[in-house]
């Protein structure tokens, strides 16, 4: 076994490696790479720089100091950066250091103290086969009061003084009688005035 003869044979080849089982290593969007377009992966995909784009894999890691603009569909998201967009996963991870704005949908979401979301999350039991729900139209602030153009000017000017200063227009608003409607501050109030029915 350990004697210097030579035995007459050629020596052993090594034998090959087993086949890899499990995963394998995730595909890296480095941090000084911008991607103008979708990615879709099979495996696992790790983002450190800009995605302009929406982004599918098995698994997916945003770093610190990465940026996605786009849908983001995965079994299992962890987010360290940024994301604009929607968030489809079985698992959402949300870190100290993201920034998320848009919807997220998913079966399990953890979100650690600090992370910065700004959207509407909703369970589901298949988020990635679940359509994501459509926005609400937005309503008028009820803080505006909302007044018609002529009943607006009649009685404001019967009860304003006469050393009152006439009324400022906000933004692009005009302050004229014949106004066809817009937002006017008049006595410290807020206007929206309404045009007049012809």
């Amino acid at each position: 076994m350990f004697s210097k003869k030579d035995s007459g044979g050629a020596p052993k080849a090594a034998p090959a490696p087993a086949p890899r089982r499990g995963r394998s290593a995730p595909s890296i969007i480095s941090d000084d790479l911008v991607v103008h377009g979708n990615l879709i992966a099979t495996g696992d995909i790790q983002i450190d720089g800009t995605v302009e784009g929406d982004v599918r894999s098995q698994s997916l890691t945003v770093g610190e100091h990465a940026t996605i603009t786009g849908e983001v569909m995965a079994d299992d998201i962890v987010v360290r950066g940024r994301i604009v967009g929607s968030i489809r996963a079985r698992r959402v991870q949300l870190a100290t250091t993201c920034h998320v704005e848009g919807d997220i949908l998913h079966e399990a979401l953890a979100v650690e103290t600090g992370a910065f979301f700004e959207g509407n999350c909703r369970h589901s039991d298949d988020p990635l086969g679940e359509d994501l729900p459509t926005k609400a139209p937005v309503s008028e602030p009820a803080s505006l009061k909302i007044a018609d153009a002529q009943a607006s000017a009649s009685s404001s000017d019967s009860k304003a003084p006469a050393s009152a200063s006439p009324a400022k227009p906000v933004g692009n608003a005009k302050s004229s009688e014949d106004d066809k409607g817009g937002v006017v501050v008049k006595d410290g109030a807020v206007v929206v005035r309404r045009p007049a029915a012809q």
